[in-house]
């Protein structure tokens, strides 16, 4: 039964959309925060795109959004030398935090007392927001721009990935290298699954999944494009990547077999990341959206529900007539 992907339109940026981030699961659903070059990070509700509220008050383009789990915590990367923290319930700016360049990361703590900063002065800060005044904990070490920086193992460690084309596991405490890992290229993303303690790395037209306490690598794909973004599902049943040719592909993780491949971006993908529930995966792109897509297209959920043709309704298992996924009204 063929079915159509009918991904949902999330409009509203000017410029290309480089980060988004979804929270957890919460009562109120899940969110979503966008960062993007117009200086102007969104918040949207996570199952539909509607959109919540946008925040003001970076003077240059944002390179890095993040929610706390619940939601309630908001945090920005950008390229006026600033992070900057926010109320996500009233949309307040509640701290701005100086550094020496450009900010391209921001994670916070999963008890959201401290934010983990990297950026292109090469540094790694650590930020108590409890004591949000006192000077930050800088980790000194990559000879490149830091691209990404994560919290891992309980917050005990940090992923941490740069242009000198290395990614790198910190120990929080004593500030020291526990490993590092080389590639050939530059890693454009890294994407960390605290359940399954996978780390997500690509570069180039490569994504490769490692094991995030050794850094042990699992398994790589080679995909038909170079790649800018990787997000495993959840359940670890698929993964989804975006890079230069436009193009969103969803690949088997034990198989890795590529299983679709859609185009509904008008430039290159910059980042994909699946919901929490796994339902829906987002992505980010130069023209300026981000998308929402189906992860199995034909279920009713969020803005989308299955519509079936009336000949396909008398006999359901005759597979000549095609399904498709429509969007309500």
């Amino acid at each position: 039964m063929a079915m159509r992907q009918t991904p949902l339109t999330c409009s509203g940026h000017t410029r290309p959309v480089v980060d988004l981030a979804f929270s957890g699961i919460t009562p109120y659903g899940y969110f979503l925060i966008s960062a993007c070059k117009d200086g102007k990070p969104m918040l949207r509700q996570g199952d539909t795109g509607d959109w919540i509220g946008t925040f003001l008050g970076h003077k240059g383009a944002v390179w890095g959004a993040t929610l706390n789990n619940d939601a309630t915590k908001a945090a920005t990367a950008a390229a006026d030398f600033t992070a900057k923290v926010w109320d996500a319930v009233s949309g307040d700016e509640v701290l701005t935090l100086s550094h020496k360049h450009i900010v391209k990361s921001v994670n916070f703590t999963l008890d959201s007392k401290h934010l983990l900063t990297g950026g292109n002065d090469k540094m790694l800060r650590i930020f108590d927001m409890i004591k949000p005044d006192a000077e930050p904990q800088e980790i000194a070490g990559h000879s490149g721009a830091i691209k990404k920086a994560l919290w891992c193992n309980n917050d005990k460690h940090i992923l941490s990935a740069a242009d000198d084309r290395t990614v790198r596991l910190w120990d929080r405490s004593s500030a020291e290298v526990v490993k590092s890992l080389s590639f050939e290229a530059s890693v454009s993303s890294m994407e960390y699954m605290p359940e399954e303690e996978i780390l997500v790395v690509t570069y180039g037209k490569t994504i490769s999944f490692f094991n995030a306490l050794s850094l042990d690598l699992i398994k790589t794909v080679d995909a038909p494009a170079s790649i800018h973004s990787a997000s495993l599902h959840p359940d670890k049943d698929f993964f989804v990547a975006g890079g230069d040719d436009f193009k969103i592909y969803k690949y088997d993780y034990s198989t890795k077999e590529e299983l679709e491949s859609y185009k509904g971006h008008f430039g290159p993908v910059h980042c994909v990341r699946f919901s929490p529930d796994g339902e829906l995966y987002a992505s980010g792109s130069e023209d300026g959206t981000l998308r929402l897509w189906q992860t199995v297209v034909g279920k009713t959920y969020g803005l989308w529900k299955c519509v079936l043709p009336e000949e396909l309704i008398s006999d359901i298992c005759d597979a000549s007539y095609p399904a498709t996924t429509e969007l309500k009204a």
